[in-house]
C-alpha cells in the first residue's frame, strides 16, 4: 500500500509544478509515520488482553476475520457467527506473546439450528519480577488478565436460499491481577497489587450477512458477506476506558479455494472521544491447497502496532491444527516475531447435514415420481422432505405447485359442468 501511495506521489507531481519537495517527501514520511509511527492515543485503555488473538484461523489473516466467522475463531472477532457455522467445535489455543509472556484459550461453539451458542475463555500471564539496587530480588509473581466471554446468536429468516442475516452478543467479564509490589525501601506494601487489580463487564454486539457476489463455482453457500461488530462495550476501570472500537468488514470467495477478508476497525474512547487511536485496517487472504492443506497471510495496519501473519491450516478427519508465525512491529522497524497454535475439534453438526442430504434424496425421488405421473407418491416423498427438514424449500414449492395444479384441474372441472 505504502509503494502505491509513493507512486500516486511521484505521478501527481509531475503535473502540480508548484509543488514543492520538501512537501512531497513530508507526504511520504506523514504516511509512514501513520503506518510505522506511535498513535499518540494508544495505550490509554485498559486490558490490552482484549486486543491480543489468541490464534488460529483469524490471527493468520491479520485478525481480518469478522466478516468470514466460519469457525471457533469468531468468538473474538463476529458474536453473529455462531449461529452460521456448520459443525460444533471445541478449540484450545497458545500463543507466546512477546519475551515471557503467553496467552492460552479454549472456546467452544455449538448450534441449534438458528440459535447458536459459544463460550470462551483467554489468559495472558507474564512473569513479574522486581529487583532493587543491589540486584537482589524484593518481589515476584506473574501479572495476568483474563476474559470470559458467553455468546449467543440467532440467524433471522434463514431458508433454504438463504441462510439469515444473524445478530449476536457477547457477555464478557476481564480480570487483572497484580501481585504485590515494594515501597521505597524495598518492603513489600501488604495488599499493594490488590489495588491495581480490577473486575470488568462489557459486551459485544455484531451483525453479519451472507450473499452470492460474482460467483464464479457452483455451490450451495454464499461467496460473500458483510458484517457490523461493535466490541468492548462497558464502562471504565479505575478511570481508564476499555478499548471499544466499531467495526465494518467485507468477506469475498471468488473461487472455491480462495477467500479475502478486510476490517476497518475504528476505535472509540468512550470517555473522551478526542482521546481515541487512528483507524486501522486488516487484509487477509485464505488458500485451499488440497482438501486436508491450506495456506494464509494477513496484514495489519495499525499506526504504532502494524503487523504481518502468515500461518497454515492441517485439517484431518476430526481434527485441525492451526499454526501462525507473526511479525509485530510494536512501534518499531526492527520487528518480534510469535508463533501461535491451535487445535480444534469437529464435535459434529447435530445431525443436520444428514437431515439435509436425506430430504434432497426424498425430493429427487418425488421429482422421478411425478415424472412417471405418480402424483400420489411424489407428493408423500415431498411432504416426508419437508417433515425431517422444515426448511427444504424445493419441496415446499413443489407441493404449492402440485397444489395449484388440483386448484387448476378443479375450476375447469367446474367450468365443464356449468356448461353441460
Amino acid at each position: 500500500m505504502a509503494v502505491f501511495l509513493a507512486i500516486w506521489i511521484i505521478f501527481s507531481s509531475q503535473f502540480t509544478p508548484h509543488i514543492e519537495a520538501q512537501d512531497f517527501y513530508g507526504n511520504i514520511a506523514e504516511y509512514l509515520n501513520n503506518i510505522y509511527g506511535i498513535d499518540e492515543n494508544a495505550g490509554l485503555t485498559a486490558f490490552p488482553v482484549l486486543n491480543i488473538p489468541m490464534g488460529g484461523r483469524a490471527e493468520g489473516m491479520g485478525t481480518a476475520f469478522s466478516a468470514i466467522a466460519d469457525d471457533i475463531s469468531f468468538i473474538e472477532s463476529n458474536p453473529a457467527g455462531s449461529s452460521m457455522l456448520n459443525k460444533s467445535e471445541l478449540a484450545f489455543f497458545h500463543n507466546n506473546w512477546i519475551a515471557d509472556t503467553n496467552i492460552e484459550g479454549i472456546a467452544y461453539s455449538i448450534r441449534f439450528m438458528d440459535l447458536g451458542l459459544a463460550a470462551g475463555f483467554k489468559w495472558l500471564y507474564t512473569p513479574f519480577t522486581e529487583y532493587n539496587i543491589y540486584a537482589e530480588r524484593v518481589s515476584n509473581g506473574y501479572y495476568s488478565e483474563g476474559v470470559f466471554t458467553l455468546n449467543a446468536s440467532y440467524s433471522f429468516l434463514s431458508s433454504f436460499y438463504f441462510p439469515g442475516f444473524s445478530v449476536g452478543m457477547n457477555l464478557k467479564g476481564a480480570f487483572r491481577i497484580m501481585p504485590d509490589y515494594t515501597d521505597d525501601w524495598d518492603v513489600i506494601i501488604e495488599d499493594s497489587g490488590s489495588s491495581q487489580s480490577a473486575l470488568m463487564l462489557m459486551a459485544d454486539v455484531g451483525f453479519l450477512v451472507r450473499f452470492n457476489l460474482l460467483k464464479f463455482f457452483i455451490a450451495r453457500e454464499k461467496n460473500a458477506s458483510i458484517a457490523f461488530v461493535i466490541r468492548n462495550i462497558g464502562p471504565s476501570s479505575m478511570s481508564e476506558p476499555l478499548p471499544s472500537a466499531i467495526n465494518a468488514a467485507f468477506s469475498f470467495r471468488p473461487v472455491r479455494p480462495l477467500i479475502f477478508g478486510f476490517d476497518f476497525t475504528f476505535p472509540v474512547n468512550l470517555q473522551e472521544m478526542s482521546l481515541s487511536e487512528k483507524m486501522h485496517m486488516a487484509f487477509g487472504v485464505s488458500a485451499n491447497v488440497t482438501r486436508f492443506l491450506s495456506m494464509r497471510t494477513g496484514l495489519l495496519l495499525k499506526p504504532g502496532s502494524s503487523r504481518i501473519s502468515i500461518g497454515s491450516e492441517i485439517n484431518f478427519e476430526k481434527v485441525t491444527i492451526d499454526v501462525n508465525y507473526t511479525l509485530d512491529l510494536l512501534t518499531q522497524l526492527q520487528p518480534m516475531n510469535r508463533i501461535s497454535l491451535g487445535v480444534r475439534f469437529d464435535m459434529g453438526d447435530r445431525g443436520r447435514s444428514q437431515n439435509t442430504n436425506r430430504a434432497e434424496e426424498l425430493f429427487l425421488l418425488g421429482l422421478e415420481a411425478y415424472s412417471r405421473g405418480n402424483i400420489p407418491d411424489a407428493k408423500l416423498c415431498w411432504e416426508e422432505a419437508l417433515r425431517i427438514d422444515p426448511k427444504y424449500d424445493p419441496a415446499r414449492e413443489s407441493l404449492e405447485m402440485l397444489q395449484n395444479r388440483e386448484d387448476l384441474i378443479q375450476r375447469i372441472e367446474d367450468l365443464y359442468r356449468l356448461e353441460f
